[in-house]
């Protein structure tokens, strides 16, 4: 075995015993590259990753290529997920020299850590155009040893160009408009436009193969819908999100959505599950159906959900990463159907369940069957004259009879590291997912999950906190997505248990944030903090990519802490961010789906609203049933003079609704539904 049989991570751990002597992202390796002037090859994946799997079997595992790469390199093996900040770096490089990148991502070093090359997957011998990784690693090597010159000053520009990148969408032409001017209705207008450009009207989402479930643009019509009073976006929404539901890339047997699907029609996934896109998805079903209440969108929250729950949960409460797609060596073999299996598994419901889920004796999908729902529900009962609640007990029956076999099977791989920023994602969407259904299981999650964050990643400073926890070990310093999501989660279960102990958190990280990632003069966030020293440069991460990024999410969280705590500074940075990416965002939505929802909330602003007297807490929670994205919630038994939403706040007997926006306040009322009578759809 290598060095990183000393690690934690499922993906370093799956090449501990490959005859390549992979050292893991530390100073050793380093130190080594400088002593005996070597190039470094930086391999970079994630263990649900199919290619990563291929190229392992391919070339890692070879001895006579181990033995070059060992001769001629220091090797390093990189979790993505455990450092996003050496990926951000090293990708951004593949995408100047190759216009694309990808997983694997393999990249040429020199020994202080500046790229001259890199690459994503490269077969065993020369096809398709591509050189065989063999070929790639003697070119490496002589133009370190030979050309030294020439890759050095490969290396230079390569670096400069990533350094300056994360600037080129920031435009100077609003700094100094005033704000009361800047965030008309206009700029959500001018982004659903753009937006409305890339929709697929026939079959739901954006753009073409591959299609990935764009969670945060179909949020953004959601909310812009509802304080625009515009129902046009509904219709996209509502269709693309039922499209998904109904298709392949969510798993109609266990739950759970795939990370993308390969096709238009969402019927072929990529069928690896990511906790990310399911906590994102959730936390959208449970606004859809707080919005709009669907059966349709209940049934796929809770299933999803369960799903969580009964694969991905640890016994310590914590949230594990991801699912491969892979299991014996064969992507999705764990989740597709023989027509021949479905037919023994279910007798004589076979036909009817075969119909309605599109398995047939040919296979949709390489000779085999990838479950889904071509129709509705409805529209199947019609077509064929079938009573909606026998269908309903068929199907059940038949699914729970086909995911027992299916329990059956080699499962795909685990990757059981828990990581603090994907982790407040999922409690978030138990946080959306309480106030939605009012399970109080969702709660019980929600805070339980958001202790174990604080208890587990927290480091012995007692302030910063770490980024990945796995087997009773924390490591790795927290990045700003994890401080941004954290602060955020820590906001959505305030909304829904009011320990007011949660907001100073919240407030305090944003806080350690302003000292230790803010780049003042953009008015950004860096990825990563001061005191990091182990990567060649900071970045500012601005793109929503399959993940929020911390910039987006820290201008949501500094909208709503302004209000709740009282900070005039935070609601003013909020601004200064959105100030120079406004014209970039209502250009390129697609990009910058998070950041273009805090657009929409200085276009239209926060509701404050406060709930004072003795069924505060209960009329709160009956309050937030209903979609009201454009509002924060205090409830107190008296006026606290420690909040400024609580503040004066008499009861006069009963309990108080206080509904105020922008310094002015309605008179108060003393039912929850006076109260959205008052919020009017946003009157």
């Amino acid at each position: 075995m290598n060095r990183l049989r000393q690690e934690t991570s499922p993906y370093l751990l799956q090449h501990a015993n490959n005859p390549v002597h992979w050292y893991a992202w530390k100073p050793e390796a380093f130190e080594k590259a400088k002593a005996e002037n070597k190039p470094i090859l930086v391999s970079i994946g994630y263990s649900t990753c199919h290619w990563c799997h291929v190229m392992e079997r391919e070339s890692f595992e070879d001895d006579k290529v181990a033995a070059f790469m060992n001769e001629h390199f220091v090797n390093i093996k990189v979790d993505r997920e455990e450092r996003p900040d050496v990926d951000q770096i090293y990708m951004e490089v593949c995408q100047v020299i190759n216009g694309s990148g990808g997983w694997p991502l393999n990249c040429f070093l020199l020994p202080d850590r500046r790229a001259y090359f890199a690459g994503t997957y490269y077969p065993p011998r020369p096809m398709h155009n591509r050189p065989s990784w063999i070929q790639v690693l003697q070119y490496m090597k002589d133009a370190f040893h030979d050309r030294y010159e020439e890759a050095e000053k490969q290396a230079g520009r390569l670096m400069d160009s990533v350094a300056g990148s994360d600037t080129i969408f920031l435009k100077e032409d609003l700094l100094n408009v005033p704000s009361e001017g800047l965030f008309s209705t206009g700029g959500p207008k001018a982004i659903y436009e753009n937006l409305a450009q890339s929709f697929d009207r026939k079959h739901g989402g954006f753009g073409s193969a591959p299609k990935f479930p764009g969670t945060m643009g179909l949020r953004f019509l959601l909310e812009y819908a509802y304080l625009s009073g515009d129902e046009a976006p509904l219709q996209h929404f509502h269709f693309s999100l039922s499209q998904m539901i109904r298709g392949g890339i969510y798993d109609q047997l266990g739950g759970g959505f795939a990370r993308y699907a390969t096709d238009r029609k969402w019927l072929v996934p990529h069928f690896e599950k990511m906790l990310y896109d399911n906590a994102l998805l959730a936390g959208l079903l449970a606004d859809a159906h707080r919005h709009t209440p669907n059966p349709l969108y209940e049934t796929t929250l809770r299933e999803t959900l369960g799903w969580v729950k009964r694969e991905m949960t640890s016994p310590e409460g914590g949230f594990y990463a991801a699912l491969d797609a892979d299991s014996e060596g064969e992507e999705g073999r764990f989740y597709v159907w023989s027509y021949e299996e479905v037919q023994e598994l279910l007798g004589d419901d076979a036909e009817v369940f075969c119909s309605f889920y599109d398995i047939t004796p040919g296979g949709n999908w390489e000779g085999t069957n990838i479950l889904h729902r071509p129709v509705s529900n409805d529209d199947f009962c019609t077509a064929r004259g079938q009573d909606p609640q026998a269908l309903q007990a068929t199907l059940a029956a038949g699914r729970m009879k086909l995911f027992n076999a299916r329990e059956q099977r080699v499962r795909p791989g685990l990757d059981d590291k828990i990581l603090l920023g994907w982790n407040a994602m999922m409690t978030t969407a138990y946080a959306k997912a309480y106030a939605a259904i009012g399970e109080q299981d969702y709660l019980d999650t929600a805070v339980a999950n958001i202790q174990f964050l604080l208890d587990k990643f927290r480091q012995p400073d007692g302030v910063s906190f770490f980024h990945t926890y796995k087997e009773g070990l924390a490591q790795y310093d927290a990045f700003l997505d994890d401080y941004a999501l954290l602060i955020e989660a820590l906001i959505e279960v305030y909304q829904i248990n009011l320990d007011t102990a949660l907001l100073r958190q919240a407030g305090d990280l944003c806080g350690y944030l302003m000292d230790h990632f803010l780049d003042s003069g953009h008015n950004l966030f860096y990825f990563t903090g001061q005191s990091q020293e182990d990567i060649p440069l900071r970045r500012r991460e601005l793109y929503d990519s399959a993940t929020p990024s911390g910039n987006s999410t820290m201008a949501h969280n500094l909208q709503k802490l302004g209000l709740l705590l009282g900070k005039p500074v935070f609601s003013q940075l909020a601004v200064d961010m959105l100030r120079g990416v406004k014209t970039s965002v209502e250009q390129y939505p697609n990009s910058f789906g998070r950041w273009a929802n805090a657009l929409l909330y200085q276009s239209y602003p926060y509701y404050e609203i406060a709930l004072v007297g003795q069924q505060a807490a209960a009329k709160a929670i009956h309050l937030q049933q209903s979609f009201i994205p454009n509002a924060v919630v205090m409830a107190s038994v008296t006026a606290n003079e420690d909040w400024p939403l609580l503040a004066g706040r008499g009861t006069g007997g009963d309990t108080n609704i206080y509904v105020c926006q922008e310094y002015a306040c309605k008179r108060p009322v003393d039912t929850v539904a006076a109260a959205l009578e008052l919020l009017n759809n946003n009157g």
